[in-house]
């Protein structure tokens, strides 16, 4: 008999370690596809970025890891459907003193005892639990999807603010010898007493100012540079070399300019709002759980127990076994049951209103940014004409100054407008790299 009940506790304890996933609730995978790159020595690119920030991000495998608890939460709402056994044992050795002897009658028994239940009818109290599980693992899912899509949009905004900022340095040293070259023609008027000293001070004032243009402009860079290395989970310090994208119109356009198309690309896609949604079904399901509390339950049980009083004796042992249904009604808890329906159906209620205010703030989003992508697009053309006007603005003022048909003022003048329009098409480009990378994120996409 011990033996049987040795092997019987041994297969409890081997067969959930064989069978990881009894009930396939793991669908969830980690993330895929980690490049394999010398990040600090190779060129990176946008893509490559993402992939690595995916497989890295604390944040993200945080996410991760809900979803994973989520589905062995679901793992124990199905398990409600299964039948539960439970083993029971004990021992003890006594010694009883009868009266009239000088000894003890020592004795050594011990039972043993297994009972089953199996939940057969409950009025959807089980059926509702289980959903709100699995609602409640779709929310997790999508709010994982939700972060994941977040994360690339800190990314590609991390990445394209360092490329802007390095593109402004390259501008701000332009700038800077643009500057120099006017302040060593203002010199050169000076000494042959062409202008008065007023023109080479003013030209040095400029000059000054754009070497601290220039040292402004590093530190942009470096600041991006380590926002961007923390998003990878690299240390701020880290050197990344990364490939610009080109100044070319395919770069800049989206698949579709039709507004109403967006809208209800975004209201299809958009991770949060099925987020909520499932949010909204863990609502619905648990209402129907805690109505189901004001009905019966029906429960198959049975039992089996083993005594033995006296096992080194030939006395002989007790066996009992029973089987049968339970039927249990709750008809009066202190209307706490009536309270929880309230509460549940109020819960409900609030996550439908919940639903619908996303529904439109999502649709306030995509039209906020499809018109902010308008502009920038606008905004882009016309730096790049203003750009060309101040070229060719700057070669006409230094050369009427190399021949005294101009002052100082003028040219200076030229030059910042020159400066300024360099940088503002510089901005306007990523400005409206930006402004389509939030459309798409508004309307659900990567």
């Amino acid at each position: 008999m011990k033996k049987y009940i040795l092997s019987t506790l041994l297969m409890g304890f081997v067969l959930p370690v064989l069978a990881l996933d009894p009930l396939f609730v793991h669908s969830v995978k980690a993330p895929q596809g980690c490049i394999d790159k010398d990040i600090t020595n190779e060129e990176l690119s946008l893509q490559d970025l993402l992939q690595i920030s995916i497989c890295t991000n604390p944040s993200l495998s945080a996410q991760y890891m809900g979803v994973k608890a989520a589905e062995a939460q679901l793992g124990t709402g199905r398990a409600e459907y299964l039948p539960t056994v439970v083993l029971t044992g004990n021992g003890n050795i006594t010694g009883d003193r009868i009266e009239g002897q000088s000894h003890y009658v020592q004795t050594e028994p011990y039972a043993a005892a297994a009972k089953a239940e199996w939940l057969l009818f409950d009025f959807g109290g089980r059926e509702g639990r289980s959903a709100s599980l699995k609602a409640f693992l779709e929310a997790a899912n999508y709010s994982y999807n939700a972060a994941l899509h977040d994360l690339m949009l800190s990314v590609q905004t991390a990445y394209l603010n360092l490329l802007a900022a390095q593109e402004s340095l390259v501008s701000a040293k332009a700038s800077l010898d643009t500057y120099k070259q006017s302040y060593d023609e203002a010199q050169k008027r000076y000494k042959l007493g062409m202008v008065s000293l007023s023109d080479k001070l003013q030209a040095k004032t400029r000059y000054e100012q754009a070497i601290l243009s220039v040292v402004l402009a590093e530190n942009k860079v470096k600041q991006f540079s380590g926002s961007l290395a923390v998003l990878l989970n690299l240390q701020p310090t880290t050197s990344l070399r990364m490939i610009s994208p080109k100044f070319e119109q395919s770069a800049t356009e989206i698949e579709t300019d039709d507004v109403n198309a967006l809208l209800n690309e975004a209201l299809a896609n958009r991770p949060e709002l099925r987020a909520q949604e499932s949010n909204e079904k863990v609502a619905k399901a648990n209402l129907k759980t805690a109505r189901s509390s004001m009905f019966p339950s029906i429960t198959a049980n049975a039992a089996a127990t083993l005594n033995d009083t006296s096992w080194k004796h030939d006395t002989l042992y007790k066996r009992n076994n029973t089987a049968g249904l339970t039927v249990m009604w709750p008809l009066f808890t202190g209307f706490s049951s009536m309270y929880a329906i309230q509460s549940a159906a109020d819960t409900y209620k609030q996550a439908q209103r919940t639903t619908d205010g996303l529904r439109l703030a999502i649709q306030n989003e995509v039209w906020s940014n499809y018109q902010n992508y308008k502009t920038a697009v606008q905004a882009y053309e016309i730096s790049k004409t203003v750009l060309e006007s101040a070229e060719e603005n700057h070669r006409v003022a230094f050369r009427y100054y190399e021949v005294g048909k101009t002052d100082i003022i003028s040219l200076l003048s030229a030059v910042a407008q020159l400066a300024n329009a360099r940088q503002n098409k510089i901005t306007a480009f990523y400005d409206l790299l930006l402004s389509k990378a939030n459309l798409y994120r508004s309307i659900g996409k990567n």
